[in-house]
């Protein structure tokens, strides 16, 4: 790439990258799981875990500026073929359960800009809601077999507003008990006490949720090379969007810590707790429901848009560059517009799956929701387990790689940071099985939550050995 064309600067790599990053989801669901502790925990997980993430990102983007599978092609190029198959199927098939949940999330937010509140969640039984959400996903996945152009459109605009919505929660949340002498909700606020964690195994179960908030940096490695003077811009950049990110985050569980009790924490605060902050603060500013209405309206459209574009766009990276030795050719056809027929039919099988099989087992709408949202902060982070991977093996063979940019220059101390990443990553996924529920209060919903937990992965990972075979035993009958 010609110098020239290197336009970018490090504060336009941050914004960016945090707008691909962060969202105020993550602030809720975090803030569900541990309080005011939250804050504590934003800051570990930055300093150790997300800035030699985003900097490690940075230098396999520099290194293979060229390749266009992204983490499939790191590991392609730093192992072997059959290694980068397994990193491109684990990428596809951390959709699955991600694809689940979007439908729930749209049925939540049209309930609460038709119904005004959050009975829907509380009421509805699991099976009704996962009726209802197969439907809107088969619908989505014909919109989506039949061209995106409307919803990319949709897309931005939905992306855009759900930014500014989240920067309007923090700025509205922390001024509003100055501003309109609010009642702060969680007691002892000014203790130091109220933000230390309690080390503990219930803690540990939660880091799976911190980690998926924070991951998906491998999306802006293709900036790397675009930056001007990248060597140092860039890891400005990424250290620009980790301060940005634990600004918003501390900053966002403070807010929480004003509107909701961190230390009586409502059940629903998960599925509902956006949409009744965003009404408190019309109420604490005077303005009625339009915060809430605006930010469902924005949340929907966000909602019908990453499950449109995770049908196809994930799918399209696993087949667009298959290898026939790993991926059957029928998997690939293709129909007179492009879509891979067959590998819609595979992902709307799995998805289906998911959609109704736990609702047998899992009583209401609220327990489901957090169930799918577990269940993604557990499988999810399994991609980024390749991005450490390539990095480790890229500090084996560093000698036989050029980059404009190096996060760590020796070695030994780069494959360090990359085995700690890992293990990090692993370590939550794995403790993340556990569900976020008292064994006492229901044994059999417990364990029905767990077996899913551990099975669910197990399975997916296990379909992309079977592929393989089935695509060696397709070339033989071809010969």
């Amino acid at each position: 790439m010609l110098e020239s064309e290197k336009t970018l600067r490090w504060y336009n790599v941050a914004l960016i990258a945090f707008v691909s990053v962060w969202g105020l989801a993550n602030v809720f669901n975090n803030f569900a799981n541990q309080g005011l502790t939250v804050i504590t925990s934003w800051i570990l997980i930055m300093i150790f875990y997300f800035v030699p993430y985003t900097l490690i990102v940075g230098q396999l983007g520099s290194t293979f500026k060229d390749a266009s599978g992204g983490v499939s092609s790191w590991v392609k190029e730093t192992s072997t073929k059959r290694l980068a198959y397994y990193a491109a199927w684990t990428y596809w098939v951390v959709h699955i359960p991600y694809l689940a949940q979007k439908p729930q999330g749209i049925l939540i937010a049209f309930s609460w800009l038709f119904k005004g509140n959050g009975n829907f969640v509380n009421e509805t039984s699991a099976m009704t809601v996962s009726l209802m959400g197969l439907v809107i996903f088969i619908f989505f996945l014909w919109i989506a077999s039949k061209g995106l152009a409307t919803l990319s459109r949709i897309g931005s605009v939905a992306g855009t507003a759900m930014f500014v919505m989240s920067l309007l929660f923090i700025l509205l949340a922390v001024s509003a008990p100055f501003m309109t002498h609010a009642k702060i909700q969680t007691p002892d606020m000014g203790a130091i006490k109220s933000y230390l964690p309690n080390f503990n195994f219930a803690y540990f179960t939660t880091i799976s949720m911190l980690v998926f908030a924070v991951g998906g940096a491998e999306k802006i490695s293709p900036y790397v090379n675009k930056t001007k003077n990248s060597a140092k811009e860039f890891p400005k950049g990424m250290l620009a969007l980790a301060a940005m990110v634990a600004i918003c985050a501390i900053l966002g569980s403070f807010a929480m810590g004003f509107l909701f009790n961190g230390t009586n924490i409502p059940d629903d605060l998960i599925t509902n707790g956006p949409y009744e902050g965003f009404l408190r603060l019309g109420s604490f500013y005077h303005v009625g429901n339009l915060f809430m209405i605006l930010y469902a309206i924005a949340n929907a459209m966000a909602q019908i848009s990453a499950l449109a574009f995770s049908i196809d766009a994930p799918l399209k990276i696993l087949l667009g560059d298959a290898d026939p030795n790993f991926i059957p050719k029928s998997l690939s056809k293709l129909n007179k517009k492009g879509t891979p027929v067959n590998g819609y039919a595979m992902t709307g099988i799995l998805v289906s799956i998911l959609i109704i099989i736990p609702a047998i087992g899992i009583g209401n709408m609220n327990a489901l929701y957090k169930w799918l949202l577990n269940l993604n902060a557990v499988v999810m982070p399994m991609r980024y387990l390749w991005v450490f991977f390539a990095y480790m093996l890229l500090n084996k063979q560093l000698k036989n790689f050029k980059a404009g940019y190096k996060f760590v220059k020796n070695p030994v101390v780069g494959y360090i940071v990359g085995a700690w990443c890992f293990l990090f990553t692993a370590f939550a996924c794995i403790l993340g099985v556990v569900p976020k529920l008292n064994y006492s209060d229901s044994p059999s919903n417990y364990l029905f939550q767990l077996t899913l937990n551990i099975v669910t992965p197990l399975v997916l990972v296990a379909l992309g050995l079977i592929l393989p075979a089935i695509a060696r035993r397709g070339n033989k009958k071809a010969l």
